[in-house]
Parts: structure tokens; C-alpha cells; sequence
């Protein structure tokens, strides 16, 4: 599909928003591969995150389509979360978006002191 560079900006904006939030990264990530976790373990293995944070973003993850909820009809209840095929095909693009930022070149930092604007003006006026 062709695409104008509205539309791609649109586009990318719209991908954007559905892993946007501090923790949701983190909880794509420990599902990627094909893991199975239980809503505990997801707990534990984001440091600061409280129960009421993951419940929310889990939510919006399975609302979005990015994550299944499955739900055993047993006591205690147990359910068990894994990214949906949809989800799972995410996983190229973060580690290509990871790759491309880890290629990133040193930014100068202007000389302490000086605002941005004096720093290129200096530069330009070399």
C-alpha cells in the first residue's frame, strides 16, 4: 500500500499509541517468544509496577489485540496472559526501532553555560 507522508506519519502515530505508557514495553517484552504468564508473575517481574498499573495496561493490551486473556475455570482462579500472533509479529519491529537508536551517533552537548542557539550561532559564524 502506498502511502503519503500524512498518511505514514498517521500511521506510525497510530502504532505509537498502542505501546505508549511506561510499563507496557516492559510487558511486551516478557511475553515475546511465546511465553505464557501468569498475572503474579508479570508482578514480579516488573519492579515498581503496582497491581492496579498492570490490570489496566493488560487490559488495554487485549483490548487493542496485542495480548490474550485466558481465564481456567478453577479455584483459586487462574489466568494466564501471551501475546496474540498479531502481537507476537510486533516483536521485529521494536528490535529493528531497539537496533536503529543503538546505532545512533553521540549527540555534542553545547559548552555549559551557553544556550543552544549561542552554540550554533558560534558554530556558524566559524
Amino acid at each position: 500500500m502506498g502511502h503519503t507522508p500524512e498518511s505514514a506519519a498517521d500511521g506510525i502515530q497510530r502504532a505509537l499509541e498502542l505501546i505508549k505508557g511506561r510499563w507496557k514495553l516492559l510487558i511486551l517484552f516478557r511475553l515475546f517468544g511465546g511465553n505464557v504468564l501468569r498475572f503474579s508473575e508479570l508482578e514480579h517481574g516488573i519492579d515498581g509496577i503496582s497491581q492496579k498499573m498492570l490490570a489496566q495496561q493488560l487490559r488495554e493490551l487485549e483490548r487493542d489485540g496485542l495480548v490474550r486473556r485466558r481465564a481456567h475455570d478453577q479455584v483459586p482462579p487462574k489466568v494466564e496472559y501471551s501475546l496474540t500472533d498479531w502481537g507476537q509479529s510486533l516483536c521485529p519491529a521494536l528490535d529493528a526501532l531497539l537496533g536503529w537508536i543503538e546505532r545512533r551517533e553521540p549527540v555534542a552537548c553545547p559548552p555549559s553555560g551557553k544556550s543552544r542557539e549561542a552554540s550554533e550561532a558560534t558554530i556558524i559564524s566559524i
